[in-house]
């Protein structure tokens, strides 16, 4: 293999393309909202994308059968903008495979067209919260003026440390090749996958590229992880109604 295979499934012509891209991140956030645009529209595999950077496993099919790790791009329509959805189960493992998958995630992106990139993820509050906002970073002001229109905040160094892996350098990578991008980011704990923040960038989503979508099993999967966190709620409270007036409660992480 060589250090980045690309598989062409299928080649349909798209007009005009945006690209969003949601693979594994902080309470999988972006892939929560691309599966859930793959499971309430029609979409077609068009590319697979293999690497020495992804990691060394396949997975299990239902039938049985194995699949080695990749990522994958599918094409669909969004009310009347044709999309490239980027989905996979991992990330690349070191600096250099993230440079290089995601040079070629845009290579895949400029056969298409795409003019326009999506980068979606999580930014951890590490506490358990409310209300989501989301926000964001873009590469030129006027994409910036146009996020914030419809609800995103631009909050000056935030996130700490700035937008790492895929993410950030669809954003980094995109930019020197001329391509506008973003990276919409919902708040969230970062303890539990969150499809509470996933709503909240979809809702931003639909507003800026333009469509609907039902929001019914999102919400489902939203009542049952507040399920899991009002046990968490419940576990925490009793603990710490156990320790006695010299005992010491602090977060490591």
């Amino acid at each position: 293999m060589d250090q980045v295979d690309i598989d062409i499934v299928a080649d349909p012509e798209l007009q005009d393309p945006v690209l969003i891209e949601g693979l594994p991140g902080v309470g999988h956030v972006g892939k929560l909202v691309v599966e859930h645009l793959l499971e309430e529209r029609e979409n077609e595999l068009v590319r697979r994308v293999y690497s020495e950077h992804l990691p060394p496993q396949v997975g299990i099919e239902e039938d049985g059968t194995a699949e080695l790790v990749c990522a994958e791009f599918y094409a669909l329509t969004l009310g009347e903008q044709d999309v490239l959805v980027l989905t996979g189960d991992h990330q690349a493992q070191d600096n250099v495979g993230h440079y290089r998958l995601t040079n070629a995630f845009l290579d895949v992106a400029a056969d298409f067209g795409v003019e326009r990139v999506f980068a979606l993820g999580g930014v951890p509050t590490g506490e358990l919260i409310d209300e989501y906002a989301v926000l964001g970073a873009a590469t030129t002001g006027e994409f910036v003026s146009e996020l914030e229109d419809v609800g995103v905040e631009f909050r000056e160094d935030e996130p700490a440390g700035g937008i790492v892996g895929t993410s950030g350098l669809l954003l980094g990578l995109g930019d020197r090749r001329g391509v506008e991008a973003t990276c919409l980011m919902g708040e969230t704990s970062g303890y539990l996958v969150d499809p509470k923040s996933a709503q909240a960038v979809l809702e931003v989503l639909q507003d800026v590229v333009g469509f609907e979508v039902d929001f019914e099993s999102l919400e489902e999967r939203a009542d049952e992880m507040e399920d899991v966190v009002n046990k968490i709620e419940e576990m925490e409270t009793q603990q710490a109604g156990g320790l006695g007036a010299d005992d010491d409660l602090r977060y490591i992480g």
